[in-house]
């Protein structure tokens, strides 16, 4: 059995930040309502010329400068992504022409704030089979273009970043399983809106409209933790250790009461998962991610340690994969 292991780690978060003082001028709301209510303080918005590709390719650069491999030798290229620069090229092809990996082999994965978990694993699936021997995954979106900012229930959540990570065959055990589930039925739950729908018959009918973020939390809320237990159960139970012997949990930055659910449902202290959304909100995809790039920098993950990533997002989807880094 071949060994897929995390060659190295990159992160891009853009400068600009937004804290919840900010927001108080902006809707009706509080520093202590969104603090009590998500965990969040502040969070990173893109510039207004900083597309998605760009926090991609600051990410992916990283990341290959941290393992000393340059983008030629890339094969493949996954990005996760729910907010592209446009439907057509994909982020990935646009991350090959910005980091120059011309051999590469790209596409994009959608599956919301999960993305990271399934873009992992469908290149898991890819390094597996000998089909090629790295590849660069990348998890970027720029969710703050999908806002709307008279709405205090979702405004106060999202934030935009990239992360990214190498994946390549090693001799240490690198990635021991992922679990990963869908709930399609449950879609309507959080959902992006577009006002008026464009069609031929109407030329100029829905022109200047911009699709809108729309959620009902309260419903998502024990989704959420339920589904996030049980993929951290399953995964966990796959790779043949017990959830005792791991050492760091990185959850998706959903919102603080998510997380601690989720630690309760597990019966495990909640100071065993990495949480930093106080400081970037939700970035969907990225949060995974950047916290993943975070825990190893601060020394939370460290050589030998068993760690889990799990995931919630819309669809519903949610993801779980056990790694001994």
């Amino acid at each position: 059995m071949q060994n897929i292991e995390i060659l190295s780690v990159g992160h891009y978060v853009p400068s600009k930040k937004l804290t919840n003082a900010d927001l108080e001028k902006i809707v009706d709301t509080s520093d202590e309502w969104i603090t009590t209510r998500t965990g969040i303080k502040e969070r990173r918005i893109a510039g207004e010329h900083e597309k998605t590709s760009d926090l991609a390719i600051k990410a992916a650069e990283q990341a290959l400068c941290n393992a000393k491999l340059t983008a030629s030798k890339i094969e493949l290229i996954i990005v996760a992504t729910t907010s592209p620069d446009s439907n057509f090229p994909s982020v990935a092809c646009l991350v090959q022409k910005g980091i120059g990996a011309k051999h590469a082999v790209a596409f994009d994965v959608s599956a919301a704030c999960t993305g990271y978990v399934y873009a992992l694993s469908v290149a898991h699936q890819f390094l597996l089979t000998g089909m090629y021997k790295n590849a660069l995954i990348i998890a970027a979106d720029r969710l703050t273009t999908m806002i709307d900012w008279e709405d205090r229930d979702t405004c106060v959540l999202f934030g935009d970043g990239a992360g990214a990570c190498i994946l390549a065959k090693g001799r240490r055990k690198g990635i021991l399983s992922e679990h990963l589930e869908s709930f399609g039925e449950y879609g309507e739950l959080m959902k992006v809106v577009i006002p008026e729908t464009r069609h031929p018959s109407k030329p100029k009918h829905g022109l200047g409209t911009l699709p809108y973020i729309r959620m009902r939390g309260s419903e998502l809320f024990k989704i959420a933790v339920n589904s996030m237990a049980e993929c951290t159960e399953l995964a966990v139970k796959k790779a043949k250790i017990k959830i005792s012997d791991v050492a760091c949990i990185v959850p998706h930055q959903a919102n603080d009461r998510i997380i601690a659910g989720v630690a309760r449902k597990l019966k495990i202290p909640k100071e065993k998962f990495f949480i930093n959304i106080e400081k970037y909100g939700n970035m969907s995809a990225a949060s995974a991610a950047v916290a993943l790039y975070e825990a190893v920098e601060v020394g939370r993950i460290r050589k030998g340690d068993y760690i889990v990533l799990v995931a919630f997002g819309a669809g519903l989807v949610s993801g779980a994969m056990v790694i001994k880094w």
